[in-house]
């Protein structure tokens, strides 16, 4: 019994012998940040020099310039609002833009361009408490995006856009983007970008592009981008517009123009083209960025060229045509002209009561025309009128100036009631609020070539005495000290038994 109790702890003296170095070494080849065994079975880990993204903090874009219609929606209330310059973003966050686009700005300095038409959500913006590593996860819902990105810090950076069909992975390049019903593709100028399904990426390199369809029987294609046509040589200051843009290609039919403010990064216009030249024109002063990318059969964009260009165009003096100075007219919303002499210049009309326009009155919409009518009718009167021009959207000039009356007319002046009391009857007519008085006719024929009676009322109403047994007519209109055309009403039949 004993020797049967003694064999199994001899066997277990003879294991531990075996397992002491394997474990001893074992124990000493234990690196930072790898799982032990601990006392009381637990899994330890040991703290590595790597960054714990446990130690994340927020680190939110900012909205840089909108044009259009581009929303914000919050990824804690759900709250939809219009996006405005310098906007925080944070994770879960959205924006929509329908007619507009949006540039963005990451905390990193990696900039974002949102075309029209388009959705994008942050669903990650994250930076490492204790270094400069930063994760960026995005989701491309559908539309396009362009993308440039800051080369990112340490390896443990991630900077991720997904769509419903694809994912892109980046370390810093240039790129756009694009999500739609058929699939998602990318187009890369700078650096590289790991694009594909999840999981099966491939590298695109700067120069390609790759398209990966939602049938899942195409896979990813990969081919070379269309080259970039050689835009011709342009003055660096542009004084005039609209100015021909023109560029060398030999066979595409099909361009894709972008213009960016240089300043802000504000995407002003997006454009297919086709030809080899286009007008560039309506452009505020300021500085641009042109891209002029070829379009293959797919529609797909390929490398741009790029130019910068400086618009200064300066507002000019307009001549006045008519009406006159000092003339009268009777038309209370009246027909203004005048000679445009610069370039790509809007005017309208200003209207004032003083010869100092401390005040308009009315006004014309802006537009690229040389002649206007004021938005309203302006009562009678005396006013001065000028034309204002403008250009580049900051330069500004005026024309000499004008003065005009309006006459206008005061409406017919209807009789609404009659009273017989006795040979007296007593009209009433309604009130015509700018008329200074009444005058009154009494005539025995309703075409009133023979009047009988005339006279001027302060009032509403007044009495006549009349001949029983005879047809009268009747008829009043309204009368003012200024510049106003009166009119008859319409004549009132009495007759008195």
């Amino acid at each position: 019994m004993p020797n049967s109790l003694n064999r199994p702890l001899q066997l277990f003296s003879v294991l531990l012998l075996v397992l002491a170095p394997a474990l001893a070494s074992s124990s000493l080849s234990v690196t930072r940040g790898s799982a032990i065994p601990s006392g009381n079975g637990m899994v330890a880990v040991i703290p590595t020099n790597e960054p714990s993204w446990s130690d994340r903090k927020p680190n939110p874009a900012r909205a840089g310039s909108i044009s259009g219609q581009v929303s914000h929606i919050s990824g804690i209330t759900g709250r939809k609002l219009p996006l405005t310059e310098n906007t925080l973003i944070r994770a879960g966050d959205e924006i929509l833009s329908t007619s507009g686009s949006a540039t963005i700005k990451l905390a990193d300095g990696s900039e974002l361009r949102l075309s029209p038409q388009s959705r994008l959500r942050f669903n990650r913006l994250d930076r490492h408490r204790y270094s400069e590593a930063t994760d960026t996860r995005l989701r491309l819902k559908k539309g396009e995006l362009h993308s440039r990105v800051t080369p990112l810090s340490g390896k443990n950076s991630h900077f991720e856009i997904t769509t419903p069909s694809a994912v892109a992975s980046v370390r810093g390049t240039v790129f756009a983007i694009q999500a739609g019903n058929d699939g998602s593709s990318i187009q890369v100028t700078e650096g590289s970008v790991d694009f594909g399904s999840p999981g099966e990426t491939r590298r695109i390199p700067a120069g390609y592009g790759a398209t990966l369809s939602t049938d899942s029987r195409q896979g990813l294609s990969i081919r070379p981008l269309p080259p970039a046509p050689q835009i011709g040589a342009m003055p660096d200051v542009i004084n005039s517009l609209p100015v021909q843009l023109s560029w060398q290609y030999q066979w595409p039919t099909r361009y894709r123009l972008d213009i960016f403010e240089k300043q802000t990064g504000n995407w002003v216009k997006s454009r297919e083209v086709t030809g080899t030249q286009h007008a560039l024109t309506n452009l505020d002063n300021g500085r641009y960025e042109i891209q002029l990318a070829a379009l293959n059969g797919q529609g797909i964009a390929g490398v741009p060229d790029t130019i910068a260009l400086e618009v200064n165009v300066q507002a000019r003096t307009p001549d006045l045509a008519t009406p006159a100075d000092g003339a009268s007219v009777n038309d209370d919303q009246p027909q203004f002209q005048w000679q445009l002499n610069g370039t790509n210049e809007r005017a309208r009309i200003e209207i004032a009561e003083t010869e100092s326009f401390d005040k308009l009155v009315a006004t014309s919409e802006w537009a690229a025309t040389s002649q206007a009518k004021p938005a309203r009718k302006l009562s009678p009167g005396q006013y001065y009128w000028r034309v204002a021009t403008r250009a580049g959207g900051n330069s500004k000039a005026v024309s000499d100036i004008r003065k005009v009356v309006i006459n206008g007319t005061l409406p017919p002046v209807r009789i609404i009631s009659v009273n017989y009391l006795n040979s007296q009857v007593r009209i009433y007519w309604e009130k015509v609020d700018t008329a200074t008085g009444y005058q009154l006719q009494l005539s025995e024929e309703p075409e009133f070539r023979n009047i009988i009676k005339e006279a001027d009322v302060d009032d509403t109403t007044a009495a006549l005495r009349l001949i029983p047994g005879r047809r009268y007519f009747v008829r009043v209109k309204a009368l003012s000290d200024g510049p106003l055309a009166s009119r008859w009403g319409p004549g009132r039949e009495l007759y008195l038994d």
